[in-house]
């Protein structure tokens, strides 16, 4: 199966792993709508909606770069009808733009923690919402939610609670929304990765330089979704999947691939279920608090 001619909406693509995503699709010549705020450059974050787009064009899609801002109603409402007006609907939407603050309850700023509730819980929710009057009319709709398996233990919460809430929120929509939607046939799944990926927050937040080498690149997410995609809308939804342990059902051996430092530990990320073993052959460097 290939994703040729299909559409995706895809939020957060200016870089890391919905970057990732939307350039595993193109190299099958899927439409790429990049809804994302980054318009000019950051020197602080790598890559526009602008370079995002280049780097879609160059891997064989046809990218739409638009700033969407998924806080704000119609902002949302206007990217949507952008995309399907440019490309004559929309088959997938990825939902993987999130804001992450690790500061404990005593020490975050209200507004901090209110920018992650808005982009994640309620940016996921809101942009859910209003994809799924096009959703209905693919012939094989998807929803995909860069969020973790709901594991509601108290060691995911402390010290991180606001980012934790924010978070679960994210899985308490794909929960919700794959019930919701599978009378429509459109899958609704959760894709979470078992180690840190290199991205811009692993460099600005968690260790820089020592964390990004116990990572893997965002390549590994990118394949897992994409072999999500393929599967039929209406026997494969309500998952909450493991990058590695999605892959490995699907026969693939080679993880070694993947990490961005052969000879580091790999790092794990938070939220992944102690009953959810990492693959064979992959072993886990200790767990960072």
């Amino acid at each position: 199966m290939s994703l040729k001619g299909k559409t995706l909406f895809v939020t957060g693509a200016s870089r890391g792993i919905g970057l990732a995503i939307a350039l595993r699709a193109a190299k099958d010549g899927a439409n790429i709508a990049i809804a994302a705020k980054t318009d000019t450059p950051n020197p602080k974050l790598k890559g526009t909606i602008h370079t995002a787009a280049d780097e879609i064009g160059q891997a064989g899609g046809r990218a739409l770069p638009i700033v969407c801002d998924i806080r704000d109603e119609e902002s949302v409402k206007s990217a949507l009808v952008k995309t399907a007006s440019a490309f004559g609907g929309i088959d997938i939407l990825v939902n993987n733009a999130s804001a992450i603050n690790l500061a404990t309850v005593e020490r975050i700023e209200m507004k901090r923690f209110d920018l992650m509730h808005q982009v994640n819980a309620r940016g996921t929710f809101m942009v859910s919402k209003y994809a799924i009057p096009y959703l209905e009319k693919a012939a094989n709709p998807h929803i995909m939610t860069m969020s973790p398996p709901l594991d509601m233990k108290e060691k995911w919460f402390a010290p991180n609670t606001g980012y934790a809430m924010a978070k679960f929120g994210m899985s308490m929509a794909v929960l919700g929304l794959a019930g919701e939607l599978r009378p429509k046939g459109i899958a609704v799944n959760a894709l979470w990765p078992r180690t840190t990926i290199a991205t811009a927050a692993i460099e600005n937040l968690l260790g820089g330089g020592k964390v990004m080498k116990m990572s893997r690149k965002p390549e590994i997410v990118a394949d897992a979704a994409y072999r999500v995609f393929q599967k039929p809308a209406r026997e494969f939804t309500g998952n909450f999947l493991i990058d590695d342990s999605f892959l490995a059902a699907e026969g693939v051996t080679d993880f070694e691939q993947y990490r961005i430092t052969p000879d580091s530990p790999l790092a794990p990320d938070f939220f992944v279920p102690d009953d959810r073993p990492p693959p064979k052959g992959v072993t886990l460097g200790p767990r960072k608090s």
